[in-house]
């Protein structure tokens, strides 16, 4: 059985969308690292009855970055799939992780860019800001870590962050 991997959450002693930022992409490498030593074959597999798997956790984040901070938020004209847990014969561990890295890394250059939590979201608003976008964001990050972590134990045993 593969050793766990536990790692610290960031310390850090900055503003608020930095300080946001640093947990968001400490969520996010945990997420990405579920992938490693994965064959393509484990990280597409479905072990749950939603049928989700641990690269379509990749496809399906990496989509919530284009939707709530790059669509919504900076109001960017972004293409997005409409079941973003469904894996096309081109999505590959390899293939997603880029993915999910450049759509995280953008949302980051835009947030920092913004550097007001109380910027209004550019579409649909109803009075929602860049610090609800980076906690939701944050929250649905968070929430499937955790589902990758359940399918990587059920894979291989792998635990840890």
């Amino acid at each position: 059985m593969p050793q766990a991997d536990n790692r610290n959450a960031p310390v850090i002693t900055a503003g608020e969308i930095e300080t946001s930022i640093a947990f968001l992409r400490y969520l996010r490498e945990g997420v990405v690292r579920k992938l490693d030593d994965l064959t393509e074959d484990q990280a597409r597999r479905p072990l749950v009855p939603s049928g989700t798997s641990v690269l379509g956790l990749v496809k399906h984040l990496t989509q919530v970055e284009a939707y709530w901070i790059q669509r919504r938020f900076a109001g960017l004209d972004v293409t997005l799939d409409s079941d973003s847990f469904s894996l096309g014969p081109d999505d590959t561990i390899a293939s997603m992780r880029l993915a999910y890295r450049e759509a995280a890394s953008r949302s980051d250059d835009i947030a920092l860019t913004a550097a007001d939590p109380e910027r209004p979201l550019a579409l649909g608003t109803h009075g929602l800001t860049l610090r609800w976008a980076l906690a939701h964001v944050t929250e649905e990050t968070a929430r499937h870590a955790g589902h990758a972590d359940i399918l990587r134990e059920l894979l291989d045993g792998a635990t840890g962050r």
